[in-house]
């Protein structure tokens, strides 16, 4: 490991363990915002620590100062000298980011089940990159005595923000005259939808009144959070090994794409300026490079699943038109490819079927 990068590192799992001994504490004085606080600050410390590691720059241009987390999340999701992150993985960064600006700035009340997703998926995703950027396991940097959160079982994502939306209900109801509670709680569930959206904005008192007007006409979780609705939640494992990630259904709302540095809009809103540059070779190229012909190299790729593969394909699309990229990963796959399996059945077995004549 780069010395840079060992430093940053450890920062990071120190942050981690601090947010992971806040979680499990006893004593719910400042538990919640200091549990998001420092799980975003170690978050910070991980994406700077594998940027260094991949050797990409963490010190803004002209200036003293490193690039802040926003900037982190794009060189991760974009720069394909240091790309790592998915846009899902991406979403569990902003989300987290969020809500710990809005503990940190203003009010914000988080459900103990909210909570405990938010920090299990963040954990999940922190164990991710350690183990892909680094090649070690975070157990084995963690005190011996760490529990990793909890073992809480998980619910459907829509289970969940039904739970809550009952909750909110109840503070609204006339005899409780709770607004503000009621705002503090749907505040973490608009940030959440916000960040799905790609908005990189805490939510509007003109959208939280919206959302409360919804909630007491009853209508259904997927109206009144129509992008989180397309979200689910997938865990293995159980205890301390549990995995928690989220994924997006088939039919899940697109990646807005809008210019860079356009004012509110996320990270995962925001086009990969460097997309054409990571996923820079075509069928064709892939071709020429390795030798075979064009019709038993789209037979290979069929072959060996490239286009499954998110870190070897990406269908870009440019207005109308739309554009079968391949990455470096995909040419390293095609050439061991080539070697190891004998050509002729990968024809045979992918080759275009003949067309039937009338």
């Amino acid at each position: 490991m780069r010395k840079e990068a060992k430093h940053l590192f450890q920062k990071a799992v120190d942050s981690l363990t601090i947010s992971i001994e806040l979680f499990n504490r006893p004593n719910d004085n400042g538990r919640v915002h200091g549990v998001l606080i420092f799980m975003d600050h170690a978050f910070e410390m991980r994406l700077k620590a594998s940027i260094v590691e991949r050797r990409g720059k963490i010190l803004q241009d002209g200036k003293s100062e490193t690039i802040g987390m926003s900037s982190c999340i794009r060189k991760c999701l974009s720069d394909a000298k240091v790309k790592f992150l998915s846009e899902e993985q991406v979403l569990v960064l902003q989300t987290l980011n969020s809500l710990r600006d809005a503990a940190q700035h203003y009010v914000v009340k988080v459900s103990e089940q909210q909570l405990y997703f938010h920090c299990q998926a963040g954990l999940t995703l922190f164990r991710d990159i350690t183990n892909e950027v680094f090649r070690i396991d975070l157990r084995a940097k963690l005190p011996e005595r760490v529990l990793p959160l909890s073992t809480i079982p998980p619910l459907e994502i829509s289970a969940l923000f039904d739970n809550e939306i009952t909750e909110i209900k109840k503070l609204l109801s006339p005899k409780s005259r709770k607004l503000i509670e009621a705002k503090q709680k749907l505040r973490s569930l608009a940030i959440f939808e916000n960040a799905v959206k790609g908005i990189d904005e805490q939510p509007s008192e003109k959208e939280l009144k919206h959302m409360l007007v919804q909630i007491k006409q009853n209508l259904p979780f997927g109206s009144v959070f129509p992008s989180v609705s397309t979200l689910r939640f997938t865990a293995n494992g159980y205890g301390p090994s549990l995995d928690l990630r989220i994924t997006k259904d088939n039919d899940a709302t697109p990646i807005i794409i809008v210019p860079e540095g356009t004012a509110g809009a996320a990270v995962v809103a925001i086009r990969r300026v460097n997309e054409l540059d990571f996923y820079n070779l075509s069928a064709k190229d892939l071709s020429e490079k390795s030798g075979l012909s064009v019709v038993r190299m789209v037979a290979l790729i069929k072959e060996l699943k490239l286009q499954n593969d998110p870190d070897c394909y990406k269908l870009i699309v440019i207005n109308s038109q739309k554009y079968k990229r391949y990455s470096q990963k995909a040419l390293a796959s095609v050439k061991k490819g080539i070697k190891e399996l004998d050509m002729d059945d990968v024809w045979e077995r992918n080759k275009p079927k003949a067309k039937k004549l009338n």
